[in-house]
């Protein structure tokens, strides 16, 4: 047997790759386990930079990927914080109409969370939001009280934890920045900075860099990841006693997107955000972040430009409101009048792979694809956080 051979290897060590390995060391107790993470941690990127939400399932498109594996991932996740003692809470969300238009798309969005089999949903009038959140106005809402929060890092850790923990054969190897995949002889010789680690299969969760990851095997993803970068802003100690409950807007259905929405975080904080402007670097987190490489070939890519050319009009809006705390303010007086710039301060920011088509298309579903031994999740965008236990089922499911 070749020296460090495993009998799965995981790429990336975000919350879908570490769920993953969670999953089989339970699955698959005696096998070995090796998990590869180019960072000196884990939950470095998007895993450690979203909104920290366990989302519902209500606004996905009934059947679809997102829509089943958020609804039973929830459930999994929910049931596996409790047992392991992990920081959460589920206190509800209300997403607010603010307009007649806004109403007819919220009423959707209601139909979807039946088909969804979304638990408890019902509408609120302007009275009953303001019971529930005395500084929101809107016309309607729908109450989820299903949803809630949690710290996502904290459940990659713990994940990991329990692997290393379930076979002495399983490894963490951290600043291990992947280079190739090659078969040879039955295995799958996994390339990195560090040196070859070799496995029976090889299951890729790169994030940011998932088509990268998937063109080095040859797979044909049929996208290409471009990076939009969101801001957030939290309320400063005076003002978080405006927001007791997440509160989302309507958002806007040719976009992916949620919007700018109020979210109390695990540690007591209260977070506004995010925006979503194309970004220049994939982990860029400043505002003008820049990476060569990165903004070649997103900008050379043809489904960019085709998105640009779609989108052009929300993308000015977007970039102006990154720049312009007025108006990102402004944006969260549609919910909540009350609110001043001198409520909120700028704070952390974090990136999405967004995944493009050819054509320009978003796309919006989970994708994942397998290409002899290896399984590439190209695609995973939220709420693949809160489904990371269903979406890890799913993997396995192809691979047994």
């Amino acid at each position: 047997m070749v020296k460090n051979t495993f009998d799965f290897v995981i790429v990336g060590g975000g919350i879908v790759g570490t769920a993953t390995a969670f999953k089989l060391s339970l699955k698959y107790p005696k096998r070995k386990i090796a998990l590869l993470e180019k960072e000196t941690d884990l939950a470095a990127h998007q895993t450690g930079r979203n909104s920290g939400v366990i989302h519902s399932g209500i606004y996905y498109r009934p059947g679809s990927l997102k829509a089943e594996n958020c609804r039973n991932g929830r459930e999994q996740l929910v049931a596996f914080s409790k047992a392991q003692g992990i920081k959460h809470e589920i206190c509800g969300k209300l997403i607010v109409a603010t307009c007649e238009n806004e109403v007819i798309l919220l009423e959707r969005i209601f139909d979807n969370g039946i088909k969804n089999r979304t638990p408890g949903i019902t509408y609120l009038n302007a009275k009953e939001i303001s019971e529930k959140e005395p500084f929101i106005k809107g016309l309607k809402a729908i109450w989820v009280p299903s949803a809630g929060i949690i710290d996502y890092p904290e459940v990659v850790h713990k994940f990991m934890h329990l692997v290393l923990k379930a076979n002495p054969g399983n490894q963490l190897f951290l600043g291990r920045k992947v280079k190739g995949l090659k078969r040879n002889e039955g295995l799958i010789e996994v390339k990195s900075n560090d040196g070859p680690i070799w496995a029976k299969e090889v299951i890729v969760c790169g994030g940011l860099h998932s088509d990268r990851l998937a063109a080095m095997d040859a797979a044909r993803s049929g996208i290409q990841i471009v990076g939009f970068r969101g801001d957030y802003y939290e309320l400063l100690p005076h003002a978080r006693h405006k927001v007791q409950h997440l509160v989302y807007p309507v958002p806007d259905p040719k976009y992916p997107f949620l919007g700018v929405h109020y979210t109390p975080m695990i540690d007591g904080s209260v977070e506004c955000g995010p925006n979503a402007v194309f970004t220049f670097k994939r982990e860029g987190y400043g505002k003008t972040s820049f990476s060569l490489k990165d903004s070649f070939e997103a900008l050379t890519y043809k489904g960019t430009f085709r998105l640009f050319a779609k989108n052009w009009a929300k993308g000015i809006e977007e970039y102006k409101r990154a720049f312009s705390k007025k108006l990102f303010v402004r944006e969260l007086q549609r919910m909540m009048p009350s609110i001043t710039e001198g409520d909120v301060r700028a704070t952390r920011s974090g990136v999405r792979a967004q995944a493009v088509g050819p054509d320009g298309a978003m796309i919006d579903d989970f994708k994942i694809i397998r290409s002899n031994g290896v399984t590439h999740v190209i695609n995973a965008p939220s709420p693949a956080a809160t489904a990371c236990m269903a979406i890890a089922d799913e993997i396995i499911s192809e691979i047994s």
